[in-house]
């Protein structure tokens, strides 16, 4: 059972690693430069909620719900979204920074992940069924057993993909980057 439900409320400029977040129910509510990183978001569900320029870094988020929640150049760096609560997991992503974050083993079908830094990423056995990586930079993110069908790498870049250990059918990529699925054979194109 939650201990609170709240809904169409506005956080800004709260800091919650000193007073931490009350754990509950947050439909429809909007943070709004607000700092979490290094908090205990575990068990909260989060519906319809927007995260704009907050900090979630390093949260401890098992169990979490995210349902239909958008976040906005926000730094999210190192969490482990296959702890949370995969039960409706619907999230976007635009202008944040993912970087060392791990989605192993998420279903994250027709997400949108719109000028996000998402390097040293693990996405290993993950479905990304149509998802759209517009203008991303996935370095040294891996890729390993995953579902990439449909899915638009049309403008993101450094990337490197093993075709032989993925399902790429439909896939989108265009060229330079596309060399991205060569890497593993060293050669050498001009």
């Amino acid at each position: 059972m939650s201990d609170v439900f709240v809904e169409n409320k506005d956080f800004h400029e709260l800091d919650f690693s000193e007073d931490q977040l009350t754990k509950g129910d947050y439909e429809n509510c909007n943070f709004l430069n607000c700092f979490l990183s290094g908090t205990d978001l575990s068990g909260i569900n989060f519906s319809g909620c927007v995260f704009e320029n907050c900090d979630l870094s390093l949260s401890t988020i098992t169990k979490t719900a995210f349902r239909n929640v958008k976040f906005k150049t926000c730094k999210l760096l190192g969490l482990r979204f296959e702890d949370c609560n995969e039960f409706l997991l619907s999230m976007d992503f635009e202008a944040c920074q993912l970087d060392l974050s791990s989605f192993y083993k998420r279903s994250l079908k027709d997400t949108k992940f719109k000028s996000c830094s998402i390097q040293e990423v693990d996405f290993t056995e993950s479905d990304l069924t149509a998802i759209t990586f517009n203008n991303c930079d996935l370095r040294g993110t891996k890729f390993e057993h995953s579902i990439l069908e449909k899915v638009d790498f049309q403008t993101a870049f450094n990337y490197s993909i093993d075709p032989e250990i993925n399902r790429i059918n439909k896939a989108k990529f265009s060229l330079p980057s596309a060399v991205g699925l060569l890497h593993k054979y060293d050669i050498e194109i001009n």
